[in-house]
């Protein structure tokens, strides 16, 4: 083997590794009476080539690889529609795009068993009224058992998404039923073991918060405190998230003005500063997020994620529609898909993934409403693009136009005629009427994580179906044998087959999620190993 010649990638180096513990074990040999530092310094950096060039990555393959889907990035796919091609052909159509998540507003058995195998993490719907009969821990279970058992493990099932928008509905009794069947539905997971796997949560419309602007007073309104707390608590206990509707489509055309459609579109020269906490806001999408957050910790919740169940932007409408425009759609949408996936977070939460979806993979025409319900739909029903936002493997967002318009845009489609949605309940998905890289993300231990915790963090990987035996003795991670180095491997094998969400790599808040390959951070020790080896066959 050349040294001069040898690669410093990870898979090219493992291709070495016998050759590498020959020359190591070598040097040692010659210097085993000269220089006990020169030893120790070999051993060490031999550890670290084989567990963290090799073993991390090696962990992530055994995973669902996501080659350039963005784990940050959904899209919503509804069916109030006669003319939408079959599942096994949307199924298709997401896998050729950077989308890595898919939520449903129902269990359509046959969208479920399209998407088997494909990796795509799956959210699957109930309507709001199928809430009260939830009520019933054996409606739950059984809902489970029909719904959510006979797809997994084949279909990557995330979360369940209980109702839509329902504290903002007003109905007080769909209200008090909401929280148990959130808890008889995560009973019934739990009695499965599928809780760690699949979270339960509902979504909410922004209008639920009666104070949203500075982000930093961002609070719940009085008429929603009964709730909302006890909701919180259910979501802090089971790791779920906190799902939300932002639209600032909607914001805007409550306040159209130039200046607020600048900084709906991510288009705002200027921005705006939070003058409680000095935070510089460029974008009304972040400022939700945040308004979110701070009302939250206003209530004691400072560890619930944020979840985008649902933001958009029409592409046509009715005249009368400010701000609906083929121009303005990809403006929003482009700008949203290349903020979502830097994933630089908000700047309350910076670099923390803001996992959205996307309102909606097709335009709906049966919907009902203005025309611009009809037309939020990123892709068309013979699943050609409504218009490029860069979703396609191969592309990236760019730039979005940087003259926002004000006007629909496109001929006005005929009215919806009649038909069936299927056999599955769909909800409908109203909104509130107020106001990029590879996607290559590894789960790691968080600094300073003491042992204790970190062998329950590896107990708990491991038990839940990981493949641990590369640890095992023996095995081509086993070394360095030290329970942080394990762990990482456990946490992040998890991480990659549990769906990679961000609840996936929390662990009790011991790990954290890193764009940055682990590989690469021992580059530096890779090169000071092999100076000194080189130099070893001199003596």
């Amino acid at each position: 083997m050349k040294w001069s010649t040898l690669k410093m990638d990870g898979a090219e180096l493992f291709k070495h590794a016998d050759d590498v513990e020959r020359l190591l074990l070598t040097c040692m040999e010659l210097m085993e009476s000269r220089n006990h530092i020169m030893e120790t310094i070999l051993r060490f950096s031999a550890l670290l080539l084989v567990a963290s060039v090799c073993c991390i990555p090696f962990a992530e393959a055994r995973g669902r690889t996501l080659v350039e889907h963005s784990p940050a990035l959904g899209v919503t796919y509804g069916q109030v529609a006669d003319n939408l091609p079959p599942p096994s052909a949307v199924a298709q159509l997401v896998q050729s795009t950077r989308i890595s998540k898919v939520k449903l507003y129902g269990a359509v058995p046959a969208i479920l068993k399209a998407f088997a195998n494909t990796g795509i993490g799956m959210v699957v719907g109930i309507a709001n009224d199928q809430i009260a009969a939830l009520n019933q821990l054996s409606v739950a279970q059984d809902w489970v058992k029909n719904n959510v058992v006979p797809f997994v493990p084949a279909t990557n099932i995330i979360a369940i998404s209980v109702g839509n928008e329902v504290l903002y509905s007003g109905d007080k009794a769909l209200i008090s039923q909401l929280l148990p069947a959130l808890q008889n539905l995560h009973t019934a997971l739990a009695g499965l073991s599928l809780d760690r796997r699949i979270k339960v949560s509902t979504p909410h419309s922004m209008a639920i918060l009666s104070t949203s602007a500075p982000p930093s007073a961002g609070r719940f309104g009085e008429d929603y405190m009964a709730i909302t707390k006890p909701l919180l608590d259910f979501l802090h206990q089971t790791g779920a998230p906190f799902m939300v509707n932002p639209y600032p489509f909607f914001a805007y055309k409550s306040d159209p003005t130039d200046s607020t459609l600048a900084y709906a579109l991510f288009q705002s020269k200027t921005g705006t500063t939070d003058a409680n906490t000095g935070l510089h806001y460029t974008n009304m999408f972040d400022a939700q997020i945040d308004a979110v957050y701070s009302a939250m910790k206003a209530v004691g919740y400072t560890d619930v994620d944020v979840v985008v169940a649902e933001t958009g932007w029409p592409s046509q409408g009715d005249p009368s529609e400010a701000g609906v425009s083929m121009q303005n759609a990809i403006a929003y949408n482009g700008n949203l898909i290349k903020h979502v996936t830097s994933m630089t977070g908000t700047p309350l939460r910076p670099n923390k993934t803001i996992e959205t979806y996307i309102f909606a993979l097709f335009n709906e025409n049966l919907k009902g409403g203005p025309t611009s319900e009809r037309n939020f739909g990123l892709f068309k029903a013979d699943m050609s693009m409504a218009y490029d936002v860069g979703l396609r493997q191969s592309q990236s967002a760019s730039p979005t136009p940087t003259t926002p318009s004000v006007g629909p845009v496109g001929p006005t489609p005929t009215s919806p005629s009649g038909g069936t949605v299927g056999p599955t309940p769909v909800p409908p998905t109203a909104r509130p009427v107020t106001a990029p890289p590879t996607g290559r993300v590894w789960c790691v231990p968080t600094p300073g994580v003491d042992d204790k915790k970190l062998q329950t963090n590896l107990d708990y990987a491991c038990g839940q179906g990981v493949d641990c035996r590369p640890i095992q003795p023996g095995g081509p991670c086993y070394a360095p044998n030290t329970v942080a180095a394990h762990a990482a491997y456990a946490m992040n094998a998890f991480y990659q087959t549990a769906g990679r969400n961000s609840w996936n790599c929390d662990f009790s808040h011991t790990a954290t999620l890193t764009t940055v390959d682990p590989s690469m951070l021992l580059k530096s020790s890779l090169q000071f190993l092999l100076f000194y080896a080189s130099k070893c066959l001199l003596l």
